[in-house]
């Protein structure tokens, strides 16, 4: 039998099992086959950059449901707020006669009253002002969940690049290996080598060719954990260049993410409409009454008024004024905290991200090309007989680790990119610009 799946958990649990099994399949594929179809797809699949990837990341955010939601609520909560006490009708029956003592409707006194209380501290106007700030909370709360969403990306971004140029350098080594067991087949075949090293050649061949086959195996999971966030599939290219680009280390930051500093500024916001609530029911409301009385012998007939104004003896409410008045001062110190710590990090980042940057120029400008060289050199002496098996192992297991420490370098570069991009708010004009779409 078929169990039904309804709301919003439904298809995001449907969702979550295909791209489990997505992984699921990704992962165990055949390595050769995977790896040749994944280069087959790569020739024709679209070109994703960061701002598209963040885009429909943006589009399809799961909270975006839950977030109008909860601003509907806050609106609901400004209009209750903003509402009159309701009046009171009374009705009230006296001098009931004793048993056997006369008739019931000649002897009683019947007053029929309507009482109104009138807020006077300007109650109504401070429950508005707190309904609106703690709405306020609500969209500096949604901006900082949309924003941490798309630092995930940019992180899954950047580490779908990584894989993707580990996996170029695993095909480096693989070629290498080929060619160079091939080399030393053929040495074998003169006698010029022992057989161990036709044997030790063939073992750095298979192990290359298992490296290779995991790397692909970690590019495809990367782009499928990346096309999670926006529920699509993984048939696309991030461009080998877009990893190598560091220029974005030259960017100026625009300060503290206008986001991160609102939510304190709507909890100081609230503290203070706090104590003007409190204030305003420390001042009693007065309550004003009137009526009809009927007076059941002769039927006549009496105006009567009333009023009354609880005494402020004993409950004054200066607890409940002083404890938001202290809220209000720890929310402001919340907020230059927080503007403080957030800036000291943003200029360590700034700092980092344009050492990785200069450190990344300086291995392919500099160290890269001289392995490069160090490698054919090696090999040619190989060949003429003047160099050891090691000699070429050592000078390719080198041209390898600098590569790879490239990658490593450039990969941190970038999602320290992202969390730069966070802290200073890089991707608020995104969420700015959906929340104004019709």
């Amino acid at each position: 039998m078929k169990t039904p799946s309804s709301g919003i958990a439904g298809p995001w649990a449907r969702l979550t099992a295909v791209s489990a099994l997505a992984l699921i399949l990704a992962a165990s594929l055949p390595p050769t086959l995977a790896v040749a179809q994944d280069a087959a797809a790569t020739s024709t699949a679209p070109v994703l950059s960061l701002d598209e990837a963040l885009r429909r990341a943006a589009l399809v955010d799961p909270s975006l449901a839950p977030t109008q939601a909860r601003r509907q609520a806050s609106r609901a909560a400004v209009r209750q707020a903003d509402v009159r006490p309701n009046p009171t009708l009374g009705v009230m029956v006296e001098n009931f006669p004793t048993i056997g003592g006369g008739d019931l409707f000649r002897r009683t006194e019947t007053t029929l009253t309507v009482e109104q209380r009138f807020e006077r501290g300007g109650d109504r106007s401070a429950r508005v002002s707190l309904a609106e700030a703690e709405g306020l909370l609500v969209d500096a709360t949604a901006r900082i969940r949309q924003l941490d969403r798309l630092e995930q990306v940019q992180r899954a971004w950047a580490e779908a690049l990584a894989a993707q140029a580990e996996l170029e350098i695993a095909r480096e080594r693989l070629d290498l290996a080929e060619r160079f067991q091939t080399e030393v087949g053929r040495r074998v075949d003169m006698a010029r080598d022992p057989l161990f090293a036709g044997a030790r050649a063939e073992a750095e061949l298979a192990q290359a060719q298992i490296d290779f086959d995991q790397a692909g195996i970690t590019v495809r999971v990367a782009n499928i954990s990346l096309a999670r966030f926006w529920d699509g599939s993984s048939d696309f290219t991030l461009g080998a260049e877009t990893f190598a680009d560091t220029r974005s280390a030259l960017d100026v930051t625009d300060g503290v993410a206008q986001a991160d500093l609102d939510i304190f500024v709507a909890q100081r916001d609230i503290a203070v409409a706090r104590v003007a609530v409190e204030t305003a029911r420390a001042r009693s409301d007065a309550t004003v009454s009137a009526g009809v009385r009927h007076f059941g012998d002769g039927n006549d007939l009496g105006f009567v008024v009333g009023a009354s104004i609880p005494l402020g003896r004993y409950d004054q409410n200066l607890g409940a004024i002083d404890r938001a008045r202290a809220e209000g001062l720890a929310a402001e110190g919340d907020l230059a905290a927080a503007r403080i710590d957030r800036e000291r990090e943003i200029a360590r980042l700034q700092v980092q991200v344009m050492a990785r940057a200069s450190e990344a120029r300086r291995i392919g400008q500099e160290t890269l090309p001289q392995a490069e060289r160090a490698v054919v050199l090696v090999r040619d002496g190989f060949n003429r007989g003047g160099f050891t098996y090691n000699d070429v192992i050592s000078a390719q297991t080198a041209l390898l680790q600098t590569r790879a420490r490239r990658v490593a370098v450039l990969k941190q570069f970038h999602i320290d990119r992202a969390r730069l991009d966070r802290l200073t708010g890089a991707h608020g004009a995104l969420i700015l610009a959906l929340e104004t779409q019709p």
